[in-house]
C-alpha cells in the first residue's frame, strides 16, 4: 500500500509542468523563459538528501545514521547546485523538444546567474539559435543552359604546362618578387586588442592576389610584395571579417610586417623519362591523349557543375531569409568543409582546391552568408525530395576523387575523416542527388561555352608587337618590289 502511494506521488510530481514562454529575439534566435514550480524543486531536493542520507558516512555516525540537519548543514551548497543544474538542463531540453525547435548548437545558458530559491518557483531564461524558416520555390521546369563540351589542343597544352609546374620545384632566384612566386619571410603580427606580438620565422608565402600570411588573409598581396627583394620589409594593415573562421582574428585589425629573406620561382619539371614514368605513360603522345580524355571527362563534369550552379542561383534568388553574423561565424568551419568537399567532388586538382579554399577563407561576410544560406536551403530540399546518400554512393565518389589524385580510396577516406570533411562530404553527395532530381525536370538548352580572352603577359605583348612590325616591313618590301 505504501509503495502504491509512493508511486502515485511520483507520477503526480511528474505531471507537474514547467511554465515555458518562447518568443523571437532576432533572426534565427529564440528566447526561452522557464519557470520551474516549487514542488519540483522540493521533490528533487528531497530525493537527493534521501540518497545522501543512505550513503553518507560522517564521523561518529554509522552509514545511513547521520541526522538530516547535519547533512543539510554540511552539504546544502553542493546539493542545491546539483539540483539546480539538473532542473535547468532537464527543463531546457524538454522545452526545446516540446516546441520542436531545430536548434544550432547548444543553448546559451549562464548557470552562474541563476539561484535556487529557498521558496517559490525558480525562473531562468536563455537564447538559442535555430534554423531559419522559409518556403522552397517551384522546382519543376527551371530554365537551364548547358555549355557545349569542347577540348582544344591549346587546352591540352595548358594542362600539360600546369602538370609540369605541379611536378616542379621551388628554386631561389636573384630577381625581385613577381606574381606566383614564393617567398620565405619572417612575419610579425600585431593583433588589435592583444598586448603580445606574434612573431613567426621562415614562413613560406605564396604570392597571389589574395594570399595568406601566417593565417592572415591579405588582399592584393601580389601588389604589396611586387618588386620586393631579399632583405626588404613590407607592411600592411588587414581588417578581418566578423565571420572569419579563426576566432582569434575575427572582426579585428591586424598589422602585418613581412621581412623577405628569400625569393623563389617555380621551375617546371622537365619532360624526361622520369616525368613520363610518374604518370605511367610511354611518352609525350600517350600523355597528351590521357590528358585529353581526362579533360573531356572533366569538361562534361564542369558542364554539369555549370548547370548545378544555375540551380543554386535559382534557389538563392527565390529564397530569402536573414542570417546574423553570430550564426555565420559559429558555422564558419562547416562552411569551409562544405566548400572543400564540393571542390573535391568537381575533380579539381589539389592546386586549384588550395587556391579556391584560400579565397574562401578570406571571403567577405556576404559570401560566407551565401554559403551558409545555401546549406540550409539544400538541407530542406533533401528532406522534401526524400533524398539520402547510400554508403555505396559515398564510396564511389571517394574512389573517383582518389583516382584523380593518384591515391588509394581507403587512404582518401582516412584523410577525409582526419580533417573532419567526411560528414560534410556525405551531405554534398546528398545535395548532388537533389540537383540531379531537379535537372531531370528542368528545361535544358545547349549553348556555346563562354570564353574569356586572357590578359596578355608582357612577353606575349612584346611578341605581338614584333610580329606586327615584321608584318608591316614585309608589306613595305613587297610594295617596293612591285
Amino acid at each position: 500500500m505504501a509503495d502504491e502511494k509512493a508511486e502515485q506521488a511520483e507520477q503526480a510530481a511528474q505531471e507537474v509542468k514547467n511554465t515555458v514562454t518562447i518568443t523571437d529575439s532576432g533572426p534565427c534566435k529564440k528566447k526561452i523563459e522557464i519557470e520551474i514550480p516549487e514542488s519540483k524543486i522540493r521533490d528533487i531536493l528531497d530525493k537527493k538528501y534521501k540518497d545522501l542520507k543512505r550513503d553518507a558516512v560522517l564521523p561518529g555516525f554509522r552509514k545511513g545514521r547521520a541526522p538530516m540537519r547535519l547533512l543539510e548543514k554540511r552539504f546544502a551548497m553542493d546539493i542545491s547546485k546539483q539540483a539546480k543544474l539538473e532542473l535547468m538542463v532537464e527543463a531546457a531540453d524538454a522545452a526545446i523538444k516540446e516546441a520542436k525547435l531545430d536548434t544550432l548548437g547548444d543553448p546559451d545558458i549562464d548557470h552562474e546567474k541563476v539561484e535556487l530559491p529557498a521558496s517559490g518557483p525558480m525562473k531562468f531564461e536563455f537564447e538559442v539559435e535555430v534554423r531559419p524558416e522559409f518556403e522552397l520555390p517551384e522546382l519543376d521546369g527551371i530554365a537551364i543552359q548547358k555549355p557545349k563540351v569542347e577540348v582544344t589542343d591549346e587546352m591540352v597544352e595548358a594542362e600539360l604546362a600546369a602538370m609540369r609546374r605541379r611536378a616542379g620545384v621551388w628554386t631561389p632566384k636573384d630577381k625581385p618578387v613577381e606574381l606566383d612566386d614564393q617567398i620565405v619571410a619572417d612575419v610579425t603580427l600585431t593583433v588589435e586588442g592583444q598586448p603580445d606580438v606574434d612573431k613567426r620565422d621562415n614562413i613560406e608565402i605564396y604570392v597571389r592576389k589574395t594570399g595568406f600570411v601566417a593565417g592572415i588573409p591579405v588582399e592584393d598581396l601580389d601588389q604589396l610584395l611586387n618588386g620586393a627583394a631579399n632583405g626588404d620589409t613590407r607592411k600592411t594593415t588587414v581588417e578581418i571579417p566578423a565571420t572569419y573562421f579563426d576566432e582569434n582574428y575575427r572582426g579585428k585589425k591586424v598589422d602585418v610586417e613581412i621581412a623577405v629573406k628569400e625569393v623563389k620561382v617555380m621551375e617546371p619539371a622537365e619532360m624526361n623519362e622520369e616525368f613520363f614514368e610518374r604518370f605511367n605513360v610511354a611518352g609525350l603522345d600517350e600523355l597528351k591523349e590521357r590528358i585529353r580524355e581526362r579533360m573531356e571527362y572533366r569538361a562534361e563534369q564542369e558542364a554539369r557543375a555549370a548547370m548545378s550552379d544555375q540551380v543554386y542561383a535559382y534557389l538563392r534568388d527565390k529564397v530569402n531569409f536573414e542570417l546574423p553574423d553570430t550564426i555565420v561565424a559559429s558555422q564558419s568551419l562547416a562552411i569551409l568543409q562544405r566548400q572543400y568537399s564540393n571542390l573535391l567532388m568537381r575533380g579539381l586538382s589539389r592546386e586549384q582546391v588550395d587556391e579556391q579554399m584560400d579565397q574562401l577563407r578570406a571571403s567577405s561576410e556576404q559570401q560566407a552568408k551565401e554559403q551558409l544560406k545555401m546549406f540550409f536551403i539544400m538541407d530542406k530540399l533533401a528532406e522534401k525530395l526524400e533524398v539520402s546518400a547510400t554508403e555505396e554512393e559515398i564510396n564511389s565518389h571517394i574512389a573517383y576523387i582518389a583516382s584523380l589524385r593518384g591515391r588509394r580510396p581507403e587512404k582518401m577516406r582516412e584523410e577525409l575523416v582526419r580533417d573532419g570533411s567526411l560528414s560534410q562530404f556525405i551531405v554534398n553527395v546528398r545535395e548532388q542527388k537533389c540537383i540531379e532530381k531537379i535537372l531531370e525536370k528542368a528545361k535544358i538548352s545547349d549553348v556555346e561555352p563562354k570564353t574569356e580572352k586572357p590578359a596578355k603577359k608582357a612577353d606575349d605583348q612584346t611578341s605581338d608587337i614584333e610580329a606586327e612590325r615584321k608584318k608591316t616591313e614585309s608589306k613595305r618590301t613587297k610594295k617596293k618590289e612591285e
